[in-house]
């Protein structure tokens, strides 16, 4: 039967062991009488007599210079208190016949000399007792206390002059105590407060703990945990920016590494083209599931079926050919350069070679970003196929189109007057070419980003159709970008995440 299974039996044990613990403690509490206890300890012992030395010369610092019979006094600081369960009232201590005093103190070899007494706080009721009439009184090496009632914690301390031994001779106290006892504190320092919890109300709540811990245990073992909401497992397409790429495939491997079950096919094809793909597709039964596109920027107006999930911020760069010896441009340099005004590089402060526009295709999301951020309107038109020269005779500028960053980045980098843009790789920089500054504020760093007036950065836009249902691929890989393991990968690639704090606040702004 189920009911005999190896877990419902240690289960049923393990809460027969918490009722009987907490039983038997609470038995203990009503039938075994709380013990009393006077505890005591030496706080102090230290010569202050004429006699004292220190190292090895006889230096005379003694209390009692002048005077020889003190020449080897002690000063003893001696703390008793009510370190038990219960209080202790007059008649618990047990002295024979007429006897007033309650204690007696011990200084074995040593002479009593005289004695004060100081009390805890909020007992000054105790100082009523330390009289001659009540049982104080000291012959010799013993000091005779009375019978001082003490509740629990309440202690006394006694500061005894002495003299005839060195330090450290045996001090004690003796005393009966009914139901109780006198002896040698063991309990706290004296600095130390109390526990909060008595003895039993701490193994009853062990014992619950161990039961508790126990069961929870037993739960989670025949109850294995869901795998995290990332792993959906099915199958997921993620189109669109390519300036998003190296995120959504270092996305890929992770999930695909930890999660049983995920396959996820990335294909960067652009902006323009992924978000096309998803809503010509999206009338498709399991799209909104399994298909995610990413987006340098908005939408456009017309996509109205499409749910957005903003997840970065993405840095953008322009680049020079290593032979264009200018670092910074003013935007106004820049659009007149791409509207076709300056054709050669003296006119912008550089040397004297022709202005070589290296772009991205029409369905870029770099290109849509470049327009928007940077010139503020569209590029002027297409007039080379080598980049090189000018296949369109009536066109004064060079300006050439290509399918992709790394084809942008490699033609920039071996034509001499090149500049193009691309997004911003972290850690992964093209020889032959730089970067440009823009009105004089260089690409900035994650950390800087929201401070830089930096214009070339943009927000990166997760597009599903409709809203994909909870569980499913598509809707655990934008939980993934959003709030999980994907914020890391995005840090590592240069993208501020829009769930970090910083990133919220560019997100919305943008």
């Amino acid at each position: 039967m189920a009911w005999f299974e190896p877990e419902n039996v240690i289960a049923v044990l393990t809460a027969a062991l918490g009722v009987a613990t907490s039983a038997g403690v609470l038995w203990y509490e009503r039938r075994v009488p709380r013990r009393k206890r006077i505890g005591y300890r030496v706080q102090m012992d230290t010569p202050i007599g004429s006699g004292v030395s220190q190292g090895r010369a006889n230096v005379r610092l003694g209390l009692f210079s002048e005077t020889p019979d003190m020449a080897d006094a002690t000063l003893v600081l001696l703390r008793v208190e009510n370190d038990g369960s219960q209080s202790i009232a007059n008649d618990d201590y047990t002295g024979r016949g007429e006897q007033l005093h309650g204690l007696t103190a011990e200084f074995t070899g040593r002479t009593v000399r005289g004695v004060a007494v100081t009390h805890s706080p909020g007992a000054d009721h105790l100082m009523d007792h330390f009289t001659p009439a009540a049982g104080l009184r000291h012959t010799g090496a013993l000091i005779r206390l009375p019978r001082v009632p003490l509740n629990r914690n309440e202690h006394f301390k006694l500061l005894v002059l002495l003299t005839g031994a060195n330090v450290g001779s045996p001090i004690r106290v003796t005393g009966g105590i009914r139901d109780g006892e006198v002896s040698p504190n063991k309990a706290l320092r004296p600095d130390e407060k109390p526990p909060v919890f008595s003895r039993s109300a701490r193994i009853i709540t062990v014992a619950l703990t161990v039961c508790v811990v126990a069961l929870a245990s037993i739960i989670l073992v025949r109850n294995a945990p869901p795998p995290p909401m990332e792993c959906a497992p099915g199958s997921l397409t993620v189109t669109g920016s390519t300036a998003f790429a190296p995120v959504l495939e270092a996305a890929k491997r992770e999930l695909e590494r930890k999660c049983d079950g995920v396959r996820i096919e990335v294909r960067a094809n652009g902006s323009a083209e992924g978000l096309r793909a998803l809503a010509g597709g999206g009338a498709k039964p399991g799209t909104a599931d399994t298909t995610v596109a990413l987006s340098d920027g908005v939408k456009p107006g017309a996509y109205t079926e499409l749910g957005e999930t903003p997840v970065g911020i993405s840095l953008f760069h322009l680049v020079v050919n290593d032979h264009v010896g200018v670092r910074d441009l003013d935007l106004g340099t820049i659009r007149k350069i791409y509207r076709g005004e300056i054709l050669n590089w003296k006119e912008a402060g550089g040397p004297d070679l022709t202005i070589k526009l290296i772009s991205r295709d029409a369905g870029s999301g770099t290109r849509e970003v470049f327009g928007r951020r940077v010139l503020g309107s569209s590029e002027p038109t297409f007039s080379s196929r080598d980049c090189t020269t000018r296949s369109a005779p009536d066109v004064p500028y060079i300006r050439c189109e290509l399918d992709d960053t790394d084809e942008v980045l490699s033609t920039v980098a071996k034509v001499e007057g090149a500049i193009g843009y691309s997004e911003l790789r972290k850690g992964t920089e093209t020889k032959g070419l730089h970067q440009l500054a823009i009105d004089g504020a260089p690409v900035p760093s994650i950390e800087d980003i929201e401070s830089s007036p930096y214009p070339f950065r943009e927000t990166e836009y997760a597009y599903t159709y409709g809203r994909p249902s909870a569980g499913s691929p598509a809707a655990g890989f934008l939980g993934y970008l959003s709030r999980g393991g994907g914020q890391d990968i995005m840090l590592d690639h240069g993208h501020l995440p829009c769930a970090t704090p910083k990133g919220m606040r560019l997100c919305a702004r943008d």
